[in-house]
């Protein structure tokens, strides 16, 4: 799996993959933002289909996440971010919501 060892080649290969919209979240961490479309998603719209996770070789602080996302209207692309102590709070926060969701539904489904 070696084209999957730096986050440039991750995106590459999921942007061929056709995830190909940049999502940003925004400032107060209540939406996931469409850089493309200016879209804006809730949390409840949001699907992380997967996600990786890259360090830094000699400096934490080039530490990343990469989120591979779906929204509930098609949209797909990736939001990346800081990993660790230089993470993002808004993106951290949003996140969270996302995988609480995510939690409930499979909790809920399984019952």
């Amino acid at each position: 799996m070696d084209e999957m060892k730096t986050l440039a080649s991750c995106l590459n290969k999921i942007v061929k993959d056709g995830y190909t919209e940049n999502f940003t979240v925004t400032e107060d961490g209540s939406h996931l933002r469409s850089l493309e479309t200016e879209k804006l998603y809730k949390a409840d719209e949001v699907h992380i289909i997967n996600f990786f996770r890259f360090e830094g070789a000699s400096d934490p602080s080039e530490s990343a996440i990469l989120y591979v996302i779906e929204t509930t209207d098609g949209a797909r692309g990736s939001l990346t971010d800081a990993y660790g102590m230089y993470a993002d709070a808004n993106i951290d926060k949003f996140i969270k919501e996302v995988e609480d969701i995510s939690k409930k539904h499979t909790v809920e489904a399984n019952h």
